[in-house]
């Protein structure tokens, strides 16, 4: 996945970001006697939330930002051990959190970051989380176990002791910068920091702990639309933004942070305060953390426009969810709610009507052979043209839509096939041989694939081929919900799809 694609006005200046951000943080290094302990809340590489919500912000940015300071880091990388039990996914990429993990490692490596090892917390002996231990040792990736610490943190005098922090392992550091990282919240990030904090003390190191944050941005209005926006985003953690009370109260400034962090700060500053023995590290959660993002934009109206358009995004997919049993009503409520604040509704997205328009044509002229629903597909390239595409009995909608989004840069015409019928035929019977499918139509990767086999032979599928690097950043809806293979090959071509919350047939089992 390459960098930031960007379809209108640039909203961030990544450069001047990476200056504030990495003095913020070098400078809470030295507060700390040259050992810091970092939470980094969010994530570290493909932030695409944060590129979609600040047009021109580099997804991998935090990256570059680490490798700026790679001389003094290293990370731990930590998992909560139930996640691993029940296969929850990263919903950007679609994959399980304990493959996150893995390919966290791989990119890490590949900047030359130190990973010092894996923290499964709060394990209980899970049989899955026994095989991601064995998986991961096997391969030289020192892993490390944290039970649940009973009364763990009201508690404050078990918490922070021998039988508390004390009884987690040890994960030993030798850099100023430890960055603790997970591939989504409630990982145990926070316990992690704390356990090694507990640690560095009883062996005569004055370690500190702070936190990375990126959204909320405590330097924007509290109901700021790229605020708004994170709040859309965590809708299933029920994440509420609010103005930091104790930062207010100790330098009269108004500042923005959330519930879970102002609800936990009392307890956490009395936890920081017994393992250091000191008073006033933190007055406040926004003194705790570092975060210079809102100091690089440069185009607030369209970071609020495009935050805007996030929310929206947020609704359809979290009605996507809904649908599939995976969110409750509460989720898609408060998104709609959001959506009020901000005077926008679903059908405010520009792709959301010329999808059901051609579906509602092929409707009224239903196509020869044509089975089941009509599924009708919409995208925006960056010139602002709409282009659109329907399902047949060959391609399923959002195949079309690609073949006719690289014949309109390519500036071919409309009604040009781009896939050699015999080619076509070919990985249609492949399907119907190996797979025994009654109706094979060609799902995007396969379409994809044909379209290479056909450009060996044929320039003009060779000049389509060529364009379909112009497709990332594209907006993309579909009338109903696209298949597990086509939602993967679109997020890997880069698009932003959104889907409506219907079904494309009766049938349960979706391939």
């Amino acid at each position: 996945m390459g960098g930031p694609v960007v379809h209108g006005p640039r909203a961030f200046d990544n450069e001047k970001y990476l200056e504030e951000q990495s003095a913020a943080i070098l400078e809470r290094v030295e507060r700390f006697g040259n050992k810091l302990y970092l939470e980094f809340g969010g994530k570290m590489i493909f932030d695409f939330h944060a590129a979609r919500v600040l047009p021109g912000f580099d997804p991998n940015v935090k990256m570059r930002l680490l490798q700026r300071l790679k001389d003094k880091a290293e990370i731990i990388v930590c998992i909560h051990a139930g996640d691993i039990e029940r296969r929850k996914v990263r919903a950007d990429f679609g994959i399980p959190y304990d493959s996150d993990v893995l390919k966290l490692i791989d990119d890490l490596r590949e900047r030359d970051l130190p990973v010092r090892a894996v923290v499964i917390t709060r394990y209980a002996d899970q049989p899955s989380a026994d095989t991601f231990r064995n998986q991961l040792e096997r391969r030289d990736v020192p892993v490390v176990l944290h039970r649940a610490i009973p009364g763990y943190a009201i508690d404050v005098d078990r918490t922070v002791s021998d039988l508390g922090y004390g009884s987690n392992a040890y994960v030993e550091t030798t850099r100023p910068l430890v960055v603790v990282t997970a591939p989504g919240p409630n990982s145990g990030k926070l316990a992690t920091c704390l356990s090694q904090v507990y640690h560095e003390h009883k062996r005569g190191v004055k370690a500190g702990y702070a936190k990375f944050e990126t959204f909320p941005i405590w330097s924007l209005p509290l109901r700021h639309p790229v605020n708004v926006a994170y709040e859309a985003a965590t809708s299933e953690l029920r994440d509420v933004n609010l103005i930091d009370p104790f930062h207010l109260e100790a330098y009269g400034v108004a500042s923005v942070n959330y519930n879970r962090d102002v609800e936990a700060f009392p307890l956490l500053r009395r936890i920081l305060e017994r393992i250091s023995g000191q008073k006033d590290i933190y007055k406040s959660p926004t003194d705790m953390g570092v975060n210079r993002a809102g100091f690089a934009i440069t185009d607030d109206g369209a970071a609020r426009q495009a935050a805007r358009q996030e929310i929206v995004r947020r609704f359809y997919r979290y009605a996507c969810e809904h649908a599939l049993g995976q969110v409750d009503e509460e989720s898609v409520r408060r998104i709609s709610i959001l959506m009020e604040e901000l005077d926008a509704g679903p059908d405010d997205r520009p792709v959301v009507r010329p999808a059901r328009e051609v579906a509602a044509a092929a409707m009224e002229h239903p196509g020869k052979g044509h089975r089941g629903v009509y599924v009708g597909a919409a995208i925006q390239l960056a010139s602002g043209e709409m282009v659109t595409a329907c399902n047949s009995p060959r391609m399923h909608a959002a195949s079309a839509l690609v073949l006719n989004a690289i014949k309109r840069l390519a500036g071919l015409p409309a009604g040009l096939d781009l896939l050699s019928p015999t080619v076509f035929e070919a990985v249609a019977d492949v399907k119907r041989i190996a797979y025994g499918r009654e109706f094979p139509s060609l799902d995007v990767e396969e379409t994809l694939i044909a379209l290479g086999i056909s450009s060996s032979t044929n320039p003009t599928a060779r000049l389509g081929l060529d364009r379909i690097p112009e497709l990332h950043g594209c907006e993309v809806h579909l009338t109903h919900m696209a298949s597990p293979a086509d939602q993967k090959a679109l997020r890997r071509l880069g698009m932003n799809l959104t889907t409506a919350p219907s079904f494309q047939s009766d049938k349960l089992f979706a391939q």
